[in-house]
């Protein structure tokens, strides 16, 4: 992952990640340059470097976000799972299946896409900044992470209907909030996640007792 420095409070120039928008203009600029014709996944996961776990959490939460059927949460909710699950283990950089590494969109597609998302994402990132991050490394922050995220998967999992959507959000939060090293917002998508699953482990057990009690 570039990184960029800027001046702290001190006086002394601190190491900052790229923002997401940065990487994304970057990549487009090496397609234009290096007559690339089409760009694979496996670039952009390349180009993410040690972020792409933190972005790829927050894909596959908002994934989950989306007006699918009842019951697709089966099959969404396990991509959460595993990147959780290598976010513990300590992965380097998040592990996809080779077919999906090797899908790509035509270089003009890719531009086209990051000229519609990079506005919108940069009005995002104004509110997304490196401020009280209370990991001292990178590792430790996925780890600690990933077992908070590897909780929401489960929760996302649970093929309720509409209890998926909050825990989701909770997950996407936090995947923002490691890539930008934002402890604001991994504090806000903590406290999301601890309520909504209070609530859905709540509606589970209540919901659970009724069924009991009606059936005996």
């Amino acid at each position: 992952m570039e990184l960029q420095e800027e001046p702290s409070q001190t006086g002394r120039k601190r190491r900052t990640p790229r923002s997401l928008s940065e990487v994304l203009l970057k990549l487009s600029a090496e397609t234009n340059t290096d007559d690339l014709s089409r760009v694979s996944v496996q670039m952009i996961r390349n180009a993410l470097a040690d972020r792409s776990l933190a972005t790829f959490l927050t894909i596959t939460c908002l994934m989950n976000l989306l007006p699918f059927p009842p019951g697709t949460t089966l099959i969404l909710g396990v991509p959460v799972i595993l990147v959780a699950l290598q976010m513990v283990w300590g992965s380097p950089t998040v592990w996809l299946p080779k077919f999906f590494l090797n899908m790509s969109l035509s270089d003009e597609s890719f531009n086209k896409l990051t000229i519609k998302i990079v506005p919108r994402l940069q009005k995002l990132e104004r509110w997304l900044r490196p401020r009280w991050w209370p990991f001292s490394t990178n590792k430790l922050a996925e780890r600690v992470i990933g077992i908070f995220a590897l909780i929401i998967g489960i929760f996302v999992f649970v093929p309720v209907p509409g209890s998926n959507w909050l825990p989701a959000l909770s997950g996407a939060i936090c995947g923002l909030a490691l890539s930008q090293r934002d402890g604001k917002w991994l504090a806000a998508g903590v406290v999301l996640g601890v309520v909504s699953c209070s609530i859905v482990a709540a509606g589970l057990f209540f919901g659970g007792k009724l069924a009991i009690d009606l059936a005996g």
